[in-house]
């Protein structure tokens, strides 16, 4: 019996020996689960990259994050408000259909509809105009000469199956059942998905007619939510998955340490930040009744002052933050070296607090998800902390994402009065913060200030950020951002918290590569036997 085991075993490993190299499966564990399927549903870089691996858009970022062609082989701007793509021949969507330009004007009416997180890919006047199978123009009213710059993510859906399967409309965050599209996709990328259960399990496989040259040598992804720190840790120790994001700070040396693993370290391109209800003339969630706190400054630079950075840094972060006193990067801006950050001051807060009739300060709820970012839930409980020292009681609704972002976001009604969000500028560019989170969201017409969860307005910031998508001259244009951030930093429209550490566990027989906007993307693995 024994011999027979041994023959057994040494024909397998001699089966193994002999497969290809692509015949390797890895297995992805996240802190956060992928609830739809449907690209349009969330607007956020762990979705985009889970999706990434199955669906395509005109373009594409490289391993340095530089904008190349994807399904789009080349574009131009025969004019300042036209520009004209033209598709890539012979690519065939997972289920064998072509690829056409019907494809490309249906995703841009798609996206831009009711139910989209995304309405902001593409101005909802712009026209999209197909002039043959491989050719598409975009009209603007405006020129845009970063139209393209956040397309990575705009991802092209087949027109045939998504009205063959009624799912030609988006499905919403705050969607209580699942669509179709939710449920199952159709790209034309590197994987398909082969089954999907939403807080389960989704299994991707190799899509073995991706019109690109694969780089990586996976058959087969198998993704896994896994939200206890302690049991994701433990499960890329054991080899139990190959790669985990994020590691828990106080887990990185361990890992380290660890013969099967080691942390991928480096800077992210996310701002962390605090925003605050400042449309409703009563809040949702507070004990003031009749009127709303946060539309007078001086509470707002209250909480600002009350809120200690360096405390949260050292301690919730255990140095892996840069604090921020604006609501970008300093990578994707020049000037940020000219901004500094009001210093923590809860006396001053109090007297603030005082001056605008709240001695006593007050209640609020603060929404906060506890599955997205690095100890996200941990520094809510922080800031629930240093706000009580002031006076104001804070009631923290820590939820799952997909619980926190139906509840939150546009397709949700904004249901928020208080709140913790990360953004990184999807055009790696300031002007999508001055349009997408300080825009202002009161005209209906436009699709500004979309992920402006509290509706900070002031228009002259508005003014600014339309000047700043046309100006041309570097320098005019960087002043003019500037100018813009100001405005925002003496309205204490919102309190910038850091820009967080990225941080991967990945097995030591895993090879990866990293992004400074922290979306893992497994088209780019490969892994030894």
């Amino acid at each position: 019996m024994l011999v027979r085991k041994s023959l057994l075993a040494a024909a397998t490993a001699s089966v193994l020996a002999m497969a290809p190299a692509s015949a390797q499966s890895l297995r992805y564990a996240n802190q956060g689960d992928l609830k739809s399927l449907d690209p349009y549903t969330l607007n956020e870089s762990t979705t985009h990259a889970h999706l990434g691996q199955v669906f395509e858009g005109l373009v594409a970022r490289d391993k340095d994050l530089k904008v190349i062609p994807g399904l789009a082989e080349r574009w131009e701007t025969p004019e300042p408000t036209r520009w004209r793509f033209h598709l890539r021949k012979g690519v065939k969507f997972q289920n064998g259909d072509p690829f056409t330009a019907d494809d490309v004007v249906f995703s841009a009416e798609r996206v831009r509809k009711k139910g989209s997180n995304l309405q902001t890919r593409i101005a909802p006047d712009a026209k999209v105009v197909k002039i043959d199978d491989h050719t598409v123009d975009f009209i603007l009213t405006t020129p845009n000469p970063i139209l393209n710059s956040q397309w990575d993510t705009w991802y092209i859906m087949s027109k045939k199956w998504a009205e063959a399967n009624n799912a030609a409309e988006p499905t919403p965050a705050a969607a209580t059942t699942p669509s179709f599209a939710s449920l199952n996709a159709n790209g034309t990328g590197a994987f398909s998905v082969e089954s999907h259960q939403p807080g389960v399990k989704t299994v991707f496989k190799a899509n073995p007619n991706w019109w690109r040259k694969a780089e990586h040598n996976i058959k087969e992804i198998v993704f896994t939510p896994i939200g206890s720190d302690a049991t994701r840790v433990a499960a890329l120790l054991s080899g139990e998955v190959d790669v985990i994001e994020p590691v828990p700070i106080q887990d990185i040396s361990r890992v380290d340490s660890s013969p099967n693993a080691q942390v991928m370290k480096g800077p992210e391109i996310r701002t962390i930040f605090l925003g605050m209800d400042q449309v409703r003339d009563e809040l949702l969630y507070s004990s003031v009744k009749g009127k709303n706190p946060f539309k007078d400054v001086r509470v707002r630079e209250a909480f600002f002052k009350a809120i200690d950075v360096e405390l949260i840094k050292t301690r919730v972060m255990r140095g892996l933050s840069a604090p921020s006193a604006l609501m970008i990067a300093p990578q994707l801006f020049k000037h940020s070296g000219d901004f500094t950050r009001p210093k923590f001051d809860p006396d001053g807060a109090k007297k603030l607090l005082a001056d605008a009739g709240y001695p006593d300060g007050f209640e609020v709820t603060m929404d906060c998800p506890n599955d997205r970012y690095v100890n996200d839930a941990a520094i809510c409980q922080a800031v629930v902390g240093m706000l009580a020292r002031v006076g104001v009681k804070v009631t923290l609704l820590a939820q799952p994402k997909a619980q926190y972002f139906a509840k939150v976001l546009k397709p949700g009604g904004y249901q928020t009065s208080f709140y913790l969000l990360g953004w990184t500028p999807g055009t790696l560019d300031a002007h999508n913060v001055l349009f997408d989170i300080m825009g202002c969201r009161d005209d209906p017409k436009s699709n500004r200030g979309e992920a402006n969860l509290g509706g900070y307005c002031n228009k002259k910031v508005d003014e600014l950020a339309d000047k700043v998508l046309q100006e041309p001259d570097t320098a005019k244009r960087d002043l003019m951002i500037k100018e813009a951030f100001e405005i925002g930093a003496k309205d204490f429209g919102y309190i910038p918290l850091h820009q967080q550490a990225l941080a991967w566990g990945v097995s030591k027989k895993v090879k990866l590569n990293q992004r400074a906007d922290n979306q893992v993307l497994l088209y780019w693995a490969t892994k030894q036997d």
